[in-house]
């Protein structure tokens, strides 16, 4: 690896979380397709990265071009149709409490309370007797301590996408999966929700992988930023991002990263 390069990579590595809980991630040569009336639909095609433990890689892409299917390959929700994928060098063949899935709409159980909510992974585990205590632990780190006994129709839009990563958390995940979990959101609560997965993120050190399709919100959260094609899905740039956190949209940086990839998405006429 050229120096400069080197200098690169290390800068970026700099800014992830100071103690390290997050899986290696290795997505290898993976292509997939969907069975449509008879006829297979290409969705990705010869996919191929690395992810570092600990990072927080963005995915960005059209409408439709496989992002979200990536993610559930990944989640081991599907099986590819070629290629392998593998956390902490294991193939993902199904499900695993290490990875874990946080969606755009909360689905809370609406019988049940935050605390309740938030328990579920280790109910299905058969561990809440024993780990009872992670319970109100990360229902503090999300910030609704005050509201564990509060019911989904109690709260916003914003207080229920916290329980949903309490939930997603309580499993002490490395590997949690975002799959536009802001994008309902209200501006204003979207932006302080990304500064709030920001602090998530740095605190309990696990990697994270964000599928959106807002360029300043992975500009902002992440410090890689992969850019896919249309439909089916190849890798247009893998875009290291070297702005310390927390970041300010005005910089002028965050400006010129986002006219960049804009431009790799054929919208920077826009700009």
């Amino acid at each position: 690896m050229a120096e400069g390069a080197g200098a690169l990579v290390r800068a970026v590595l700099q800014e992830r979380p100071a103690v390290t809980n997050g899986a290696a991630l290795q997505i290898m040569d993976v292509s997939h397709h969907f069975d449509l009336h008879g006829a297979p639909l290409p969705v990705l095609d010869d996919v191929d990265f690395d992810v570092e433990p600990g990072a927080f890689v963005a995915l960005l892409g059209p409408s439709g071009c496989g992002k979200s299917t990536l993610l559930r390959l990944i989640a081991g929700l599907d099986l590819p149709a070629e290629g392998r994928l593998l956390a902490d060098g294991e193939q993902i063949t199904g499900p695993h409490h290490d990875r874990v899935v946080v969606f755009q709409d909360p689905t809370l159980y609406p019988w049940r309370t935050v605390r309740a909510n938030a328990a579920l992974g280790l109910e299905a585990r058969g561990l809440m007797r024993r780990e009872s205590p992670r319970v109100d632990r990360v229902l503090r780190l999300v910030g609704l301590t005050g509201f564990a006994d509060a019911y989904p129709h109690q709260l916003s839009g914003g207080m229920a996408q916290r329980a949903s990563l309490a939930r997603a958390l309580v499993n002490d995940p490395h590997l949690l999966l975002l799959d536009e979990p802001l994008g309902k959101l209200d501006s204003l609560t979207r932006i302080a929700m990304q500064g709030e997965l920001v602090g998530l993120w740095q605190r309990a050190g696990f990697t994270a992988l964000l599928v959106t399709h807002d360029v300043e919100e992975a500009l902002f959260l992440a410090n890689r930023v992969i850019v896919l094609s249309d439909r089916p899905a190849r890798i247009k740039a893998d875009i290291p991002v070297e702005m310390p956190y927390p970041r300010h949209r005005g910089d002028p940086r965050l400006a010129e990263l986002r006219r960049e990839i804009l431009g790799l998405l054929g919208l920077d006429a826009t700009w």
